[in-house]
Protein backbone atom coordinates (compact mmCIF):
# COMPACT_ATOMS: atom_id res chain seq x y z
CA UNK A 1 0.00 0.00 0.00
CA UNK A 2 1.43 3.16 -1.13
CA UNK A 3 2.90 5.61 2.20
CA UNK A 4 3.74 9.06 2.78
CA UNK A 5 7.09 9.85 1.86
CA UNK A 6 9.76 11.22 3.33
CA UNK A 7 10.43 14.18 1.18
CA UNK A 8 12.92 15.84 2.73
CA UNK A 9 13.07 19.60 2.43
CA UNK A 10 16.22 21.29 0.92
CA UNK A 11 17.23 24.12 2.39
CA UNK A 12 19.30 25.33 -0.82
CA UNK A 13 18.01 28.43 -3.18
CA UNK A 14 17.27 25.75 -6.05
CA UNK A 15 14.52 26.05 -7.79
CA UNK A 16 15.76 23.73 -10.41
CA UNK A 17 14.06 19.68 -11.08
CA UNK A 18 10.79 20.27 -12.46
CA UNK A 19 8.98 21.30 -9.97
CA UNK A 20 5.88 23.27 -11.28
CA UNK A 21 6.90 26.86 -11.18
CA UNK A 22 3.75 27.73 -8.12
CA UNK A 23 4.62 31.00 -7.02
CA UNK A 24 8.17 31.16 -6.22
CA UNK A 25 8.25 34.80 -4.70
CA UNK A 26 5.99 33.58 -2.07
CA UNK A 27 7.46 30.39 -0.56
CA UNK A 28 10.34 33.01 0.66
CA UNK A 29 10.06 35.21 3.40
CA UNK A 30 8.77 37.75 1.12
CA UNK A 31 6.12 40.27 1.87
CA UNK A 32 4.40 42.69 -1.03
CA UNK A 33 5.23 45.56 0.89
CA UNK A 34 5.35 47.35 -2.44
CA UNK A 35 2.80 46.21 -4.32
CA UNK A 36 0.80 48.68 -6.61
CA UNK A 37 -2.84 49.06 -7.73
CA UNK A 38 -1.85 47.91 -11.45
CA UNK A 39 0.22 44.83 -10.06
CA UNK A 40 -1.05 40.97 -10.55
CA UNK A 41 0.16 38.26 -8.24
CA UNK A 42 3.26 36.98 -9.94
CA UNK A 43 1.93 33.91 -11.53
CA UNK A 44 -0.54 33.43 -13.58
CA UNK A 45 -1.25 29.81 -14.25
CA UNK A 46 -4.20 27.59 -12.65
CA UNK A 47 -3.50 24.36 -11.00
CA UNK A 48 -5.94 22.21 -12.76
CA UNK A 49 -4.15 19.29 -13.19
CA UNK A 50 -1.75 16.97 -10.98
CA UNK A 51 2.15 16.55 -11.14
CA UNK A 52 3.18 13.12 -11.96
CA UNK A 53 7.11 12.42 -12.41
CA UNK A 54 8.62 12.13 -15.80
CA UNK A 55 5.68 14.82 -17.24
CA UNK A 56 8.42 17.41 -17.65
CA UNK A 57 9.60 18.85 -20.70
CA UNK A 58 13.34 19.26 -22.13
CA UNK A 59 13.74 22.81 -20.18
CA UNK A 60 12.54 20.98 -16.66
CA UNK A 61 8.91 22.23 -17.23
CA UNK A 62 5.25 20.62 -17.68
CA UNK A 63 4.63 21.20 -20.83
CA UNK A 64 1.11 20.87 -20.35
CA UNK A 65 1.39 23.49 -17.94
CA UNK A 66 2.55 26.54 -19.81
CA UNK A 67 1.42 29.60 -19.29
CA UNK A 68 0.85 30.70 -23.31
CA UNK A 69 -2.35 30.41 -24.60
CA UNK A 70 -3.80 29.77 -21.20
CA UNK A 71 -7.65 30.53 -21.17
CA UNK A 72 -7.66 33.78 -18.99
CA UNK A 73 -11.11 32.65 -17.75
CA UNK A 74 -10.66 30.32 -15.12
CA UNK A 75 -8.12 33.15 -13.59
CA UNK A 76 -9.84 35.38 -10.94
CA UNK A 77 -10.09 39.13 -11.44
CA UNK A 78 -7.65 41.28 -10.05
CA UNK A 79 -9.13 44.48 -10.02
CA UNK A 80 -7.59 47.61 -8.27
CA UNK A 81 -10.17 50.79 -9.64
CA UNK A 82 -13.17 49.09 -8.65
CA UNK A 83 -14.44 49.45 -4.57
CA UNK A 84 -16.18 46.67 -2.97
CA UNK A 85 -19.39 47.89 -2.37
CA UNK A 86 -19.49 48.94 -5.74
CA UNK A 87 -20.09 44.99 -6.97
CA UNK A 88 -21.24 43.88 -3.59
CA UNK A 89 -24.37 44.23 -1.30
CA UNK A 90 -22.86 43.21 2.02
CA UNK A 91 -25.27 41.08 3.89
CA UNK A 92 -23.71 40.44 7.26
CA UNK A 93 -20.62 40.13 9.12
CA UNK A 94 -19.42 36.52 9.53
CA UNK A 95 -16.38 36.12 11.60
CA UNK A 96 -12.96 37.84 11.95
CA UNK A 97 -9.24 36.57 13.37
CA UNK A 98 -5.85 37.69 13.14
CA UNK A 99 -6.36 37.53 9.36
CA UNK A 100 -8.99 40.29 9.32
CA UNK A 101 -12.53 40.34 8.76
CA UNK A 102 -15.03 37.48 6.42
CA UNK A 103 -18.30 39.03 5.26
CA UNK A 104 -21.47 37.59 3.82
CA UNK A 105 -22.40 39.38 0.32
CA UNK A 106 -24.02 38.90 -2.90
CA UNK A 107 -23.46 40.45 -6.07
CA UNK A 108 -24.67 43.75 -7.59
CA UNK A 109 -24.34 42.21 -10.87
CA UNK A 110 -27.89 42.08 -12.86
CA UNK A 111 -28.33 38.41 -13.40
CA UNK A 112 -25.85 37.16 -10.72
CA UNK A 113 -27.66 36.02 -7.89
CA UNK A 114 -24.88 34.21 -6.21
CA UNK A 115 -23.56 34.72 -2.44
CA UNK A 116 -19.98 35.43 -1.79
CA UNK A 117 -17.92 35.34 1.38
CA UNK A 118 -15.85 38.45 1.47
CA UNK A 119 -12.42 38.43 3.19
CA UNK A 120 -10.88 41.56 4.10
CA UNK A 121 -7.32 41.94 5.62
CA UNK A 122 -6.84 43.81 8.39
CA UNK A 123 -3.82 46.75 8.29
CA UNK A 124 -0.96 46.99 9.91
CA UNK A 125 -1.72 48.32 13.72
CA UNK A 126 0.99 50.48 15.72
CA UNK A 127 -0.83 50.41 19.09
CA UNK A 128 -4.22 52.90 18.44
CA UNK A 129 -2.78 54.01 15.07
CA UNK A 130 -3.45 52.02 11.83
CA UNK A 131 -0.29 52.17 9.47
CA UNK A 132 -0.94 51.22 6.19
CA UNK A 133 2.67 49.79 5.69
CA UNK A 134 2.02 46.65 3.29
CA UNK A 135 0.46 43.02 2.82
CA UNK A 136 1.18 40.27 5.31
CA UNK A 137 3.46 37.41 4.02
CA UNK A 138 -0.18 35.42 4.92
CA UNK A 139 -2.35 36.92 2.65
CA UNK A 140 0.15 36.75 0.02
CA UNK A 141 0.46 33.37 -0.03
CA UNK A 142 -2.90 32.51 0.17
CA UNK A 143 -3.93 35.42 -2.95
CA UNK A 144 -1.17 33.72 -4.66
CA UNK A 145 -1.85 29.92 -3.77
CA UNK A 146 -5.87 30.55 -4.49
CA UNK A 147 -5.09 32.04 -7.83
CA UNK A 148 -3.86 29.34 -9.00
CA UNK A 149 -5.42 26.20 -7.91
CA UNK A 150 -8.87 25.07 -9.16
CA UNK A 151 -10.12 22.03 -7.51
CA UNK A 152 -13.92 21.21 -6.40
CA UNK A 153 -12.90 20.22 -3.27
CA UNK A 154 -11.03 23.45 -2.40
CA UNK A 155 -12.29 26.88 -2.16
CA UNK A 156 -12.74 28.88 -5.48
CA UNK A 157 -11.49 32.66 -5.56
CA UNK A 158 -13.97 34.82 -7.75
CA UNK A 159 -11.72 37.52 -7.65
CA UNK A 160 -9.33 39.76 -5.94
CA UNK A 161 -10.35 43.64 -4.98
CA UNK A 162 -7.38 45.80 -4.69
CA UNK A 163 -8.71 49.10 -3.27
CA UNK A 164 -6.32 52.71 -1.70
CA UNK A 165 -5.70 51.01 1.32
CA UNK A 166 -7.61 47.53 1.83
CA UNK A 167 -7.62 44.46 -0.21
CA UNK A 168 -10.36 41.74 -0.65
CA UNK A 169 -10.49 38.32 -1.41
CA UNK A 170 -13.79 37.38 -2.77
CA UNK A 171 -14.78 33.30 -2.51
CA UNK A 172 -17.52 31.45 -3.24
CA UNK A 173 -19.86 30.82 -0.09
CA UNK A 174 -20.35 27.96 1.73
CA UNK A 175 -23.54 27.39 3.93
CA UNK A 176 -21.55 25.15 6.58
CA UNK A 177 -18.02 24.12 7.76
CA UNK A 178 -17.63 21.11 10.25
CA UNK A 179 -17.36 22.47 13.22
CA UNK A 180 -21.10 23.56 12.69
CA UNK A 181 -22.01 20.22 11.81
CA UNK A 182 -20.31 18.90 14.92
CA UNK A 183 -21.61 21.16 17.32
CA UNK A 184 -24.75 20.56 15.57
CA UNK A 185 -25.07 16.50 16.19
CA UNK A 186 -23.30 17.42 19.70
CA UNK A 187 -26.31 18.29 21.36
CA UNK A 188 -27.34 15.09 23.52
CA UNK A 189 -31.30 14.88 22.22
CA UNK A 190 -29.28 14.79 18.52
CA UNK A 191 -28.12 11.44 16.84
CA UNK A 192 -24.46 11.30 15.87
CA UNK A 193 -23.55 12.33 12.66
CA UNK A 194 -25.03 9.54 10.16
CA UNK A 195 -21.92 7.44 8.65
CA UNK A 196 -23.10 8.33 5.13
CA UNK A 197 -22.47 11.61 5.67
CA UNK A 198 -18.96 11.17 7.67
CA UNK A 199 -18.35 9.15 4.50
CA UNK A 200 -18.64 11.61 1.95
CA UNK A 201 -17.27 14.33 4.10
CA UNK A 202 -13.93 12.43 4.64
CA UNK A 203 -13.80 11.17 0.83
CA UNK A 204 -13.95 14.82 -0.49
CA UNK A 205 -11.79 15.64 2.25
CA UNK A 206 -8.73 13.65 1.29
CA UNK A 207 -9.38 14.56 -2.44
CA UNK A 208 -8.91 18.17 -2.16
CA UNK A 209 -6.02 17.32 -0.25
CA UNK A 210 -4.13 14.36 -2.79
CA UNK A 211 -4.95 17.82 -4.98
CA UNK A 212 -2.91 20.16 -3.02
CA UNK A 213 0.19 17.52 -1.75
CA UNK A 214 0.16 16.28 -5.78
CA UNK A 215 1.20 20.28 -6.54
CA UNK A 216 3.14 20.21 -4.18
CA UNK A 217 1.54 22.29 -1.26
CA UNK A 218 1.07 21.94 2.16
CA UNK A 219 -2.26 23.10 3.79
CA UNK A 220 -0.72 23.38 7.61
CA UNK A 221 -3.98 24.22 8.98
CA UNK A 222 -6.51 21.67 8.61
CA UNK A 223 -9.01 22.12 11.67
CA UNK A 224 -13.06 21.81 11.40
CA UNK A 225 -13.36 25.08 11.08
CA UNK A 226 -11.56 25.51 7.77
CA UNK A 227 -13.52 22.75 6.06
CA UNK A 228 -16.49 24.48 4.43
CA UNK A 229 -19.29 22.41 3.23
CA UNK A 230 -22.31 23.96 0.72
CA UNK A 231 -25.63 23.58 1.16
CA UNK A 232 -25.18 21.29 -1.56
CA UNK A 233 -23.63 19.05 0.37
CA UNK A 234 -19.77 20.01 -1.48
CA UNK A 235 -17.11 19.69 0.80
CA UNK A 236 -14.53 22.73 0.23
CA UNK A 237 -10.58 23.28 1.92
CA UNK A 238 -10.55 26.55 2.74
CA UNK A 239 -8.25 29.40 4.71
CA UNK A 240 -4.84 28.47 2.58
CA UNK A 241 -2.96 31.50 4.80
CA UNK A 242 -0.58 29.05 6.21
CA UNK A 243 -0.60 27.07 3.17
CA UNK A 244 2.90 26.78 1.62
CA UNK A 245 4.80 25.12 -1.24
CA UNK A 246 6.98 22.53 -0.35
CA UNK A 247 9.44 21.82 -3.37
CA UNK A 248 13.20 22.87 -2.81
CA UNK A 249 11.80 25.71 -1.14
CA UNK A 250 13.72 28.62 -0.63
CA UNK A 251 13.74 28.17 2.82
CA UNK A 252 13.01 25.48 5.74
CA UNK A 253 9.42 25.21 6.17
CA UNK A 254 10.07 25.92 9.63
CA UNK A 255 11.62 29.64 9.22
CA UNK A 256 9.39 32.12 9.51
CA UNK A 257 6.90 29.86 10.52
CA UNK A 258 7.93 28.34 13.49
CA UNK A 259 4.60 27.61 15.00
CA UNK A 260 1.70 25.68 12.00
CA UNK A 261 -1.52 23.62 12.99
CA UNK A 262 -4.21 24.09 15.41
CA UNK A 263 -2.43 22.46 18.43
CA UNK A 264 -5.68 19.88 19.00
CA UNK A 265 -4.49 18.54 14.93
CA UNK A 266 -0.62 18.82 15.16
CA UNK A 267 1.13 15.79 14.30
CA UNK A 268 3.52 14.49 16.28
CA UNK A 269 6.66 14.96 14.43
CA UNK A 270 6.11 19.07 14.86
CA UNK A 271 5.69 18.53 18.27
CA UNK A 272 8.59 16.75 18.70
CA UNK A 273 10.55 19.95 17.26
CA UNK A 274 11.03 18.45 13.52
CA UNK A 275 11.97 21.32 11.27
CA UNK A 276 12.04 18.95 8.08
CA UNK A 277 8.65 17.59 7.78
CA UNK A 278 6.39 16.15 5.37
CA UNK A 279 2.97 16.00 3.38
CA UNK A 280 2.27 13.46 6.12
CA UNK A 281 1.47 16.66 8.16
CA UNK A 282 -2.07 17.08 6.89
CA UNK A 283 -2.53 13.41 6.83
CA UNK A 284 -1.98 13.81 10.81
CA UNK A 285 -4.70 16.16 10.81
CA UNK A 286 -6.65 14.47 8.41
CA UNK A 287 -7.49 11.71 10.71
CA UNK A 288 -7.96 13.85 14.05
CA UNK A 289 -11.18 15.37 11.77
CA UNK A 290 -12.28 12.16 11.06
CA UNK A 291 -12.25 10.98 14.72
CA UNK A 292 -13.97 14.34 15.53
CA UNK A 293 -16.71 13.31 13.14
CA UNK A 294 -17.05 9.93 15.46
CA UNK A 295 -16.87 11.60 18.47
CA UNK A 296 -18.44 14.94 18.17
CA UNK A 297 -15.39 16.10 20.44
CA UNK A 298 -11.56 16.47 19.48
CA UNK A 299 -9.68 13.35 19.69
CA UNK A 300 -6.99 14.91 21.30
CA UNK A 301 -8.10 18.08 23.23
CA UNK A 302 -4.48 19.41 24.93
CA UNK A 303 -4.14 22.58 26.56
CA UNK A 304 -1.32 24.81 24.48
CA UNK A 305 1.56 26.49 26.15
CA UNK A 306 1.95 29.88 25.20
CA UNK A 307 5.25 31.15 23.33
CA UNK A 308 6.80 33.59 26.31
CA UNK A 309 9.32 34.94 23.52
CA UNK A 310 8.69 34.76 20.05
CA UNK A 311 12.04 33.58 19.28
CA UNK A 312 11.36 30.06 21.51
CA UNK A 313 9.17 27.41 20.78
CA UNK A 314 7.89 25.68 23.84
CA UNK A 315 7.72 21.81 24.07
CA UNK A 316 3.82 21.16 24.29
CA UNK A 317 3.47 18.70 27.35
CA UNK A 318 0.30 18.47 27.95
CA UNK A 319 -0.72 17.80 23.77
CA UNK A 320 1.64 15.54 23.50
CA UNK A 321 0.41 13.39 26.93
CA UNK A 322 -2.93 13.58 25.23
CA UNK A 323 -1.66 11.58 21.98
CA UNK A 324 0.17 8.86 24.43
CA UNK A 325 -2.47 8.06 26.36
CA UNK A 326 -4.67 7.02 23.68
CA UNK A 327 -1.94 5.82 20.84
CA UNK A 328 0.91 4.94 23.28
CA UNK A 329 4.44 5.81 23.45
CA UNK A 330 6.22 6.33 20.65
CA UNK A 331 8.77 3.41 20.43
CA UNK A 332 11.77 3.15 18.03
CA UNK A 333 9.78 0.10 16.80
CA UNK A 334 6.81 2.14 15.76
CA UNK A 335 9.03 5.35 14.60
CA UNK A 336 12.60 4.35 14.08
CA UNK A 337 13.44 7.97 13.34
CA UNK A 338 11.82 9.18 16.47
CA UNK A 339 14.94 9.21 18.71
CA UNK A 340 16.38 11.66 15.91
CA UNK A 341 13.34 14.34 16.92
CA UNK A 342 14.88 17.69 18.46
CA UNK A 343 12.61 17.18 21.85
CA UNK A 344 13.13 13.33 22.32
CA UNK A 345 14.78 13.77 25.36
CA UNK A 346 11.00 14.86 27.07
CA UNK A 347 9.70 11.35 25.76
CA UNK A 348 11.73 9.89 28.44
CA UNK A 349 10.22 11.96 31.07
CA UNK A 350 6.52 10.90 30.28
CA UNK A 351 5.13 7.48 31.58
CA UNK A 352 4.68 4.02 29.38
CA UNK A 353 1.52 3.84 27.75
CA UNK A 354 0.11 0.72 25.35
CA UNK A 355 -1.64 1.85 22.08
CA UNK A 356 -5.29 2.39 23.48
CA UNK A 357 -6.84 3.51 20.16
CA UNK A 358 -8.60 0.57 19.66
CA UNK A 359 -10.64 1.04 22.80
CA UNK A 360 -11.02 4.48 22.12
CA UNK A 361 -12.46 3.97 18.88
CA UNK A 362 -14.93 1.33 20.38
CA UNK A 363 -15.49 3.65 23.80
CA UNK A 364 -17.24 6.22 21.23
CA UNK A 365 -19.74 3.68 19.74
CA UNK A 366 -17.79 3.12 16.07
CA UNK A 367 -18.02 -0.43 15.19
CA UNK A 368 -16.82 -0.34 11.52
CA UNK A 369 -13.58 -2.41 11.60
CA UNK A 370 -12.57 -1.04 8.15
CA UNK A 371 -12.91 2.52 9.29
CA UNK A 372 -10.74 1.64 12.38
CA UNK A 373 -7.92 0.60 9.72
CA UNK A 374 -8.28 3.53 7.90
CA UNK A 375 -8.06 5.90 11.31
CA UNK A 376 -4.85 3.84 12.38
CA UNK A 377 -2.94 4.80 9.42
CA UNK A 378 -3.95 8.15 9.51
CA UNK A 379 -3.02 8.46 12.92
CA UNK A 380 0.52 6.45 12.57
CA UNK A 381 3.24 7.76 14.48
CA UNK A 382 6.05 7.36 11.98
CA UNK A 383 4.93 9.78 8.70
CA UNK A 384 6.72 7.55 6.50
CA UNK A 385 4.48 5.11 7.03
CA UNK A 386 1.77 7.41 7.43
CA UNK A 387 -1.14 7.02 4.71
CA UNK A 388 -0.80 9.85 1.81
CA UNK A 389 -3.97 11.21 0.78
CA UNK A 390 -4.20 8.80 -2.44
CA UNK A 391 -4.09 5.85 -0.21
CA UNK A 392 -6.64 6.89 1.84
CA UNK A 393 -8.56 7.45 -0.79
CA UNK A 394 -8.02 4.07 -2.20
CA UNK A 395 -9.11 2.43 1.01
CA UNK A 396 -11.28 -0.08 1.15
CA UNK A 397 -13.63 1.73 4.18
CA UNK A 398 -14.97 3.95 1.11
CA UNK A 399 -16.16 1.19 -1.12
CA UNK A 400 -18.02 -0.85 2.01
CA UNK A 401 -20.76 -0.31 3.42
CA UNK A 402 -22.61 2.68 2.69
CA UNK A 403 -22.66 4.13 -0.56
CA UNK A 404 -20.39 6.98 -1.18
CA UNK A 405 -22.33 9.87 -2.50
CA UNK A 406 -20.28 13.56 -3.54
CA UNK A 407 -23.28 15.16 -1.80
CA UNK A 408 -22.86 14.67 2.01
CA UNK A 409 -26.70 15.30 3.21
CA UNK A 410 -27.58 13.09 0.82
CA UNK A 411 -30.62 10.89 2.18
CA UNK A 412 -31.11 12.82 5.53
CA UNK A 413 -33.98 14.20 7.05
CA UNK A 414 -33.13 17.29 8.21
CA UNK A 415 -31.77 20.78 7.46
CA UNK A 416 -28.28 22.10 9.07
CA UNK A 417 -29.02 25.72 10.31
CA UNK A 418 -27.07 28.48 8.15
CA UNK A 419 -24.48 30.05 8.93
CA UNK A 420 -25.06 32.90 11.01
CA UNK A 421 -24.62 36.07 10.49
CA UNK A 422 -24.60 39.12 11.94
CA UNK A 423 -26.25 42.69 10.83
CA UNK A 424 -25.05 44.30 13.13
CA UNK A 425 -21.76 44.85 12.59
CA UNK A 426 -21.38 44.69 8.34
CA UNK A 427 -20.30 47.95 7.50
CA UNK A 428 -17.01 46.66 5.67
CA UNK A 429 -15.50 50.24 3.88
CA UNK A 430 -14.54 50.32 8.17
CA UNK A 431 -11.26 49.22 9.64
CA UNK A 432 -11.01 45.83 10.99
CA UNK A 433 -11.52 46.88 15.02
CA UNK A 434 -13.90 46.43 17.63
CA UNK A 435 -16.92 48.29 17.01
CA UNK A 436 -20.87 48.84 17.14
CA UNK A 437 -20.45 46.40 21.08
CA UNK A 438 -19.53 43.47 19.31
CA UNK A 439 -15.90 41.57 20.01
CA UNK A 440 -13.55 41.59 16.85
CA UNK A 441 -13.14 37.50 17.28
CA UNK A 442 -16.82 36.68 18.15
CA UNK A 443 -20.06 36.59 16.54
CA UNK A 444 -21.91 36.93 20.42
CA UNK A 445 -20.04 33.75 22.15
CA UNK A 446 -17.05 32.06 22.13
CA UNK A 447 -17.94 29.37 20.04
CA UNK A 448 -17.49 31.82 17.36
CA UNK A 449 -13.86 31.92 17.76
CA UNK A 450 -13.73 28.80 15.75
CA UNK A 451 -15.80 29.62 12.80
CA UNK A 452 -14.07 31.06 9.69
CA UNK A 453 -15.05 31.43 6.12
CA UNK A 454 -12.96 30.54 3.55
Amino acid sequence: MQRAEDREVDDKDDRGGGRPSLLTSTSASTSFNTITPTQRPPSKRKREGTHHEGDEGEDGQEEDQEEKGLDEEIMPPYKSKVRVLEEYHIIGFISSGTYGRVYKARSKLPGNTKEYAIKKFKPDKEGEVIQYTGISQSACREMALCSELSHENVIHLHEIILEDKCIYMVFEYAEHDLLQIVHYHSHPERRPIPEATIKSVLWQLLNGVSYLHQNWVLHRDLKPANIMVTAAGEVKIGDLGLARLFWKPLQSLYTGDKVVVTIWYRAPELLLGSKHYTAAIDLWAVGCIFAELLALRPIFKGEEAKMEKKSTVPFQRNQMQKIIEILGTPTKERWPAVTQQPEYNQLQTFKQYTNNLEAWYHQIGATNALGFQLLSGLLNYDPTQRLTAQAALEHQYFSDGAKLTLNAFEGQSFDYPHRRVSQDDNDISLPGTKRSGLPDDSLGGSRAKRLKEG
